[in-house]
């Protein structure tokens, strides 16, 4: 347990910290499932609504640190090819 005053602080930081950055997380995935299950259907438009919708968020989680910039582009690539082959 945190014996000074500012390491019970610290505590109190990390736990809104870590609170906040699992919600943004959860928020993300929920984005980029919408896109897979669009995907998985074969609906062209819906793929193409949720992606649109799905990029901003990514890279919104990449500046605020929740994900790393490489990998919020890496993600954003991916499923921007695979959006591509459905409606090709």
């Amino acid at each position: 347990m945190a014996n000074t005053t500012s390491a019970k602080k610290a505590v109190r930081k990390i736990a809104r910290r870590t609170a906040v950055n699992k919600s943004r997380r959860s928020r993300v995935r929920s984005f980029v499932r919408k896109v897979e299950e669009a995907l998985a259907a074969g609906d062209k438009t819906a793929a193409e609504e949720a992606f649109k919708a799905a990029q901003p968020e990514l890279m919104r989680a990449a500046g605020k640190g929740v994900v790393h910039k490489n990998t919020a582009s890496r993600k954003v690539s991916r499923l921007a090819q695979r959006v591509k082959t459905l409606s090709a």
